[in-house]
């Protein structure tokens, strides 16, 4: 008796790098720590980045750096080290490293020329310190544009508490999935987004206007820049804030979030009135981000059978298998 095999492969595209495979990774800014971890006067603060680990540091000065985690001397862990003046002294033999990485002194001994860190691009911004996977940033990080650039803006940040076991693009990817959004999240768009939809180099943005089953009216200009970071101006219910979302691949397959927002102090409103609406703009988008997470932690994300209306998300996905990938840290991060 003969049996045959008549199963049928399932429909499959062209593999979306994932973070990690063949070493590297996504040539973009990703979030190593809130801000507010490191103390004005100066500190060390230990993350995990790229499938290695990373630590940032405020020296006294108020410079902030970030570096590879580990002395080239015996691979201890600089962030169990500590500031000496304007350096990192290495716990283990106290070897010295200065804000560029260059080792300062040797415990006593010749320093050899080839003794530094691996110091990536750095910024503190929207209450975040950041590093690009590079040599150089090949983008500067999106800026809120206020309605009133004289007035003061009201900010919070917050890191989730939970990691994603996807790679950051897929989180990204949510927002581009444009029936997504009118489906799980039973969104209404008063306008196609598809029609804004606009492409450069290192980013993409498309507009939303759409009403939502809470009666909240939703109206921005949202963006993806790199692979990793949603950002997003315009108005909830006819009020101006920004969201920025910067999402970590603290390893292969996994996402760590980091949040800020804000909005402008109305006139004659109440002090507590800005904060009391961040509020609300926090409870909205942790909804979104609820509704999600049940998939976003269980989803084997391998486009197959794509339609018409995945239009944008098709070209998403274009844009991320020719975005530029690398690691130059990886010899220094393990």
């Amino acid at each position: 008796m003969t049996i045959t095999d008549d199963v049928r492969r399932r429909p499959r595209s062209e593999p979306i790098p994932s973070e990690g495979a063949d070493g590297l990774f996504t040539q973009t800014w990703f979030p190593v720590c809130l801000g507010d971890a490191l103390p004005e006067g100066g500190g060390i603060v230990g993350a995990e980045l790229l499938g290695g680990r990373v630590v940032a540091v405020r020296s006294p000065s108020g410079r902030v750096s970030v570096f590879s985690a580990y002395c080239v001397h015996l691979g201890a862990d600089l962030s169990v080290g500590r500031l000496d003046g304007e350096a990192v002294r290495c716990a283990f033999h106290g070897w010295r490293y200065d804000m560029d990485g260059r080792c300062l002194s040797a415990n006593g001994t010749p320093v050899d020329p080839r003794a530094r860190l691996f110091r990536f691009p750095a910024v503190e911004t929207h209450g975040v310190v950041w590093a690009f996977n590079g040599s150089s940033p090949l983008f500067a990080l999106p800026q809120p544009d206020p309605p009133d650039p004289a007035a003061p803006v009201v900010t919070r940040t917050a890191a989730f508490g939970q990691e994603l076991a996807v790679d950051p693009w897929v989180v990204a990817a949510q927002t581009l999935d444009l029936q997504h959004f009118a489906l799980p999240h039973e969104g209404t768009f008063v306008e196609d987004p598809n029609d804004s939809v606009t492409w450069d180099e290192f980013s993409v943005g498309y507009r939303y206007h759409a009403l939502m089953p809470g009666g909240e009216e939703y109206r921005v200009w949202a963006s993806i820049h790199g692979s990793n970071i949603f950002w997003q101006q315009g108005t909830l219910d006819g009020r101006w804030f920004y969201w920025i979302t910067g999402m970590a691949a603290p390893r292969a397959r996994t996402t760590a979030s980091y949040f800020t927002w804000g909005t402008q102090p109305l006139p004659g409103e109440p002090p507590e009135a800005a904060g009391e609406f961040l509020a609300k703009v926090q409870a909205f988008m942790f909804n979104l981000l609820a509704e999600d997470a049940p998939v976003l932690m269980t989803i084997h994300y391998t486009p197959g059978l794509l339609t018409k209306s995945d239009a944008a998300l098709a070209d998403f996905f274009a844009y991320l298998r020719r975005y530029p990938r690398a690691n130059p840290a990886r010899h220094f991060l393990r």
